[in-house]
């Protein structure tokens, strides 16, 4: 089940849509979220402006490569990069750590989180929702965390691995090749044959 979460410079989610398959693309739970449809009406952040430069822009949440770029997303650049798009990239990386620290912890926390439930589709968001509410508690009043709890975590991940969505793009990427190509083909005499 896919847990999409907006976390704040503290560590603490402030945003969760949980409830999904977990074969569901993240940028489609995203476009379905009650929070894209507030970001994108500009009332999530009402009336928080910056000016960077001589641009005047909303506040703006960061994503990985899978989510859309908006007025009020940064993604990191992907392709060809020049030095300004990798420094871009690397600076908005070092930004996201808080997100990765976080789903971190959390896991650390509740590592049922990361095994296979026996429990109803219907209680599981509801689990997962307290696990975040717990997180932001502990995370409020300075909870203990110990590293070992990050460590199991990690093994526990890694037992019950997800489909990596890089090499899955990467798939997609070599499909468009491949179709590309194969337009090209029947556009001359060879694709008749």
């Amino acid at each position: 089940m896919v847990l999409q979460a907006l976390v704040d410079h503290k560590g603490r989610f402030t945003n969760i849509n949980v409830g999904w398959p977990g074969k569901v693309h993240d940028a489609r739970v995203f476009k379905n979220s009650g929070l894209f449809r507030r970001l994108q009406e500009g009332v999530y952040f009402p009336d928080r402006k910056i000016t960077v430069g001589d641009v005047e822009m909303p506040i703006v949440i960061l994503g990985d490569p899978a989510y859309p770029l908006m007025p009020w997303l940064m993604k990191p650049y992907t392709g060809a990069l020049d030095t300004e798009k990798e420094l871009f990239n690397y600076r908005l990386s070092k930004c996201r750590i808080v997100v990765e620290c976080a789903f971190g912890r959390l896991k650390g926390r509740w590592r049922s989180l990361l095994t296979r439930s026996d429990l109803s589709q219907t209680n599981i968001p509801i689990v997962i929702a307290a696990c975040c509410v717990l997180h932001n508690l502990c995370e409020s009043k300075g909870e203990t965390f110990m590293a070992g709890w990050e460590v199991e975590a990690n093994r526990l991940a890694a037992d019950n691995a997800q489909p990596d969505t890089r090499a899955i793009r990467r798939s997609q990427r070599d499909a468009l090749r491949i179709w590309k190509a194969l337009k090209a083909s029947f556009q001359t005499d060879q694709g008749n044959q």
